[in-house]
């Protein structure tokens, strides 16, 4: 095995070209590579928002299918991140880091030649496993090449990345729509990953600080499956009945594969997920309240389009535009997130922050009734909603880390991560699945929304505000109620979380 690794290693993998290894700056330049994935997955995550409600009228699908495009590149990240982050541990960061480019580039071109929304889906999967690749081992890429004095600053560079990608997306996903059809809104992911994958291969630093441990393959094998079905139900639910097989079947095979896992990780040598941590009580808080704010953020992010563009009837290019202050709003205010944390503590910054975010969406609700002279109001709520989520995100993420022992900082960052992207499919399925099942009560039909009446829109778009609402006083409550320390996370805490 050692050999293998070894040839793995120093055969296969070479080493960063002399040139730019000799340079003082040479870690910047590992720096600015690791940011072209996360630029890219943040992009893909934003902009795919754009694409489902051209998809539902294209291939005359109901919304808890369309929504399963954006579900499953989510769901693939979720399962798979945690596996490829141990991995990178004992084969090679560079390796699967490059390799991660490759999957996310083939998934991208394999999307935009899918004939169906089944096969779309199904190679989202792949993008989603070479974005969990990228992600996986970015952070531990980016610790690896700065110094300890240059890690703050090299880790908010990556999360300015994220940040400009997710801004960045909405607004190129409507032009693309626009202007090029949906096939190229994956197709542009193509010659960025070729050239994410070449300059990862001549750029990134070999791995030379490998540590062999048993991996935990019983703890793998059985994440996917117990994600996949707790979604599943979510997300097809309301469409399959509480009484069908499918639906009672899928709560089953959900309990189960659950179970099993907490039994695999509690008894595994090498755990995946320490669940050490969740006899923390602040870590227990922090995470769910995470993970009710990224749901509140991906349902609003899953319903505006919608909005956008059957109750206002907006260009997909310019719903994007106004989708974008949601992440534009969310990076500028981040800062200032951080700055409370550091002054008053998590309780004021993340509870202030839920509490901007329920006061946006209470303009929404009031505004949002398909009245053009009301847009500039709707649009204001949009930017305040990403305000809020500047104050929350940062400080609560902050919070999280600093209740975990110095021992534990992997395994922490590992199932902040895993709770964050459970709430990014949780807020997806559950906003889609309202809005399906409301649409359907009022109109008899499907519950789809092409073609569906400007009230019944309104209303169903309505009762999902409520739904994000009730998440978020619920994540301010929950924020209320930690006893995580007051001040400044440890330094050898730190941790960059994807913003999707």
């Amino acid at each position: 095995m050692a050999a293998l690794r070894d040839a793995v290693l120093y055969g296969h993998e070479p080493a960063p070209l002399p040139w730019i290894a000799r340079r003082a700056s040479y870690r910047w330049y590992v720096v600015g590579t690791v940011c072209i994935g996360a630029f890219m997955g943040q992009v893909d995550a934003s902009m795919t928002q754009m694409l489902l409600p051209r998809l539902e009228a294209d291939f005359h699908a109901r919304i808890s299918t369309v929504s399963w495009v954006a579900v499953a590149y989510i769901l693939a990240m979720a399962t798979f991140m945690p596996t490829f982050g141990r991995l990178a541990d004992m084969v090679s960061r560079k390796l699967l880091y490059t390799a991660g480019f490759l999957s996310f580039v083939l998934g991208s071109a394999l999307c935009g030649f899918a004939p169906t929304l089944g096969v779309l889906i199904a190679f989202r999967v792949l993008q989603g496993i070479g974005a969990a690749l990228i992600t996986a081992n970015s952070i531990a890429i980016v610790v690896m090449a700065a110094r300890p004095e240059d890690r703050g600053r090299a880790l908010g560079l990556q999360s300015a990345a994220q940040a400009v990608g997710l801004g960045a997306g909405p607004a190129i996903g409507g032009f693309i729509l626009d202007t090029l059809g949906w096939h190229w809104l994956f197709w542009v992911n193509v010659p960025v990953g070729l050239v994410g994958a070449l300059i990862g291969w001549l750029v990134l630093p070999q791995a030379r600080s490998l540590k062999p441990s048993p991996f935990d393959w019983r703890g793998a094998l059985l994440i996917g499956p117990a994600l996949t079905a707790l979604i599943a139900l979510l997300n097809q639910g309301y469409a399959w009945g509480p009484t069908s097989p499918l639906f009672i079947g899928c709560g089953v095979l959900a309990l189960v594969f659950l179970l099993l896992f907490v039994r695999a990780e509690r008894g595994a040598a090498s755990p995946l997920i320490d669940f050490a941590l969740l006899r923390k009580p602040a870590f227990v808080v922090g995470n769910i309240a995470n993970l009710l704010a990224f749901a509140m953020l991906f349902g609003l992010f899953f319903l505006i389009p919608f909005v956008l563009m059957r109750v206002y009837h907006d260009s997909a290019l310019a719903a994007g535009l106004r989708l974008s202050l949601v992440p534009v709003m969310l990076g500028l205010t981040a800062p200032v997130g951080g700055i409370l944390y550091d002054r008053f503590g998590a309780r004021v910054a993340t509870a202030s922050g839920m509490v901007v975010c329920v006061a946006a969406l209470a303009i929404l609700y009031v505004f949002l009734d398909g009245t053009r002279a009301h847009l500039l109001p709707v649009t204001l709520g949009l930017a305040l909603f990403g305000v809020g989520q500047g104050l929350f995100v940062s400080p609560n993420t902050s919070a999280v880390m600093a209740t975990a022992p110095a021992d534990l900082t992997g395994e922490a960052g590992s199932l902040v991560n895993v709770v964050r992207f459970l709430g990014v499919s949780s807020g997806i399925a559950g906003a889609s699945s309202l809005l399906a099942l409301t649409l359907a009560a009022i109109t008899g039909h499907d519950g789809g929304t092409v073609g569906a009446p400007l009230a019944a829109l309104v209303v169903a778009s309505h009762a999902v505000i409520l739904l994000l609402a009730a998440m978020g006083m619920l994540s301010a409550a929950l924020s209320l109620m930690r006893s995580a320390p007051h001040g400044p996370r440890r330094p050898d805490t730190a941790v960059a979380v994807d913003l999707a």
